[in-house]
């Protein structure tokens, strides 16, 4: 394919032809891998969950000096606070997460008295204006808790309208494929060990809403070209499926694609808050456009093709394909002749064809004429 025609589909002037439902196993074993190393990392690392969920303190202070991130990072990893959260609010101050401050031996209270008296001389404040919360780990289960509810009720009506809407082949489909994504977007979480924020969980139900979105545009365009009787007796449901993907396949993509562009400025030059916000987004995206189209059509095509009718259709098709072949076969055997026959000579036409060319050229015998059938005139 030219640079000309990778341009033209690209811009939609030209529709692709890929084989896309004819190499599915290598789809499946693609977001079988994927899965695989999600559910090993949920298994084995397990999600880096925020204070928001675990519990916690929450320091909050003025800063006239404006000290940066990375120097009140480094007063913090000075007294072993390693995981803690620091962001600049309002360009003037200074909020930081962390573990919880409560202790009962007098060691790490005095440690703690150092911390704030470290952070206060940093900021040029007294330790007094440090604002000192406690954050108990029950808002952050009350937020799973609702999420989680919020994430049955959304499969429950997305299952319903989809069967309504089309049928409940889809409805599997599309749910296999937001699975797929839930699995990939929390595996990730898990192998780079980023924190599971609330702004996460935001993120993942917001991605949901995304990947159905795409996968319902695709079932569209299939039950659109299923109507007409005549494409489905000629390609069967598989070939539908694959015609529809190649029509819709670059509204996808570039769906996608105008998606992730600001998502990627979020990433590259948001706040920590809005960068937990992009980068699910952004795996989501990426496997909500990809499930949509190479798991979830699919599957679709599989349940499909196993119906007693399109099986039919297909017998009835390869049934034509073998007839069409056979009389393709006859001509071979008389190609190069050049004695004007037709396949339904058959074999016996063929040997007489060749004993009438030896015979005519056998010379004749000399001292013989040929008798002539005209009378020669008086």
């Amino acid at each position: 394919m030219s640079v000309r025609d990778v341009l033209a589909t690209f811009r939609g002037f030209r529709v692709p032809h890929y084989d896309i439902i004819e190499r599915k196993k290598w789809w499946f074993a693609l977001s079988g891998l994927f899965i695989a190393l999600s559910i090993g990392g949920l298994a084995f690392r397990g999600l880096n969950f925020s204070i928001d969920f675990q519990g916690g303190a929450l320091l909050s202070y003025p800063d006239p000096k404006g000290a940066t991130v990375e120097q009140v990072r480094t007063t913090l990893v000075r007294f072993g606070r390693t995981d803690a959260e620091v962001q600049i609010v309002n360009g003037t101050d200074i909020s930081i997460r962390t573990a919880t401050l409560n202790t009962s031996t007098q060691q790490a209270a005095a440690q703690i008295t150092r911390l704030k008296e470290a952070l206060a001389e940093q900021a040029g404040i007294k330790v007094e204006d440090i604002n000192t919360q406690d954050i108990g780990p029950t808002w952050g289960g009350e937020i799973s808790r609702k999420a989680l509810t919020g994430l049955i009720v959304f499969l429950v009506l997305v299952t319903i309208f989809i069967s309504f809407r089309f049928e409940w082949r889809m409805a599997l489909g599309a749910q296999a494929a937001l699975l797929h994504d839930l699995i990939i977007t929390a595996g990730i979480y898990a192998l780079v060990g980023r924190e599971v924020t609330p702004a996460t969980v935001i993120a993942i139900l917001t991605i949901l809403g995304y990947s159905l979105y795409d996968t319902v545009v695709i079932y569209d365009k299939v039950r659109e070209n299923t109507e007409s009787v005549a494409m489905v007796a000629a390609e069967g449901y598989t070939g539908v499926v694959d015609i529809s993907l190649n029509q819709t396949l670059m509204r996808s993509v570039n769906t996608s694609l105008v998606v992730l562009l600001p998502i990627l400025s979020l990433l590259l030059f948001g706040g920590d808050t809005l960068k937990d916000f992009a980068f699910a987004l952004s795996i989501g995206v990426t496997s909500g456009a990809y499930s949509s189209i190479f798991v979830a059509s699919p599957i679709l095509a599989l349940l499909k093709e196993r119906e007693p009718k399109y099986q039919q259709m297909r017998a009835r098709a390869m049934r034509q394909q073998r007839i069409r072949a056979v009389p393709a076969a006859v001509p071979a055997a008389t190609e190069g002749l050049g004695d004007g026959r037709t396949a339904a000579g058959g074999v016996g036409s063929a040997a007489a064809g060749r004993s009438t060319a030896r015979a005519q050229a056998r010379p004749r015998p000399k001292g013989k004429r040929k008798p002539s059938s005209k009378r020669k005139r008086r």
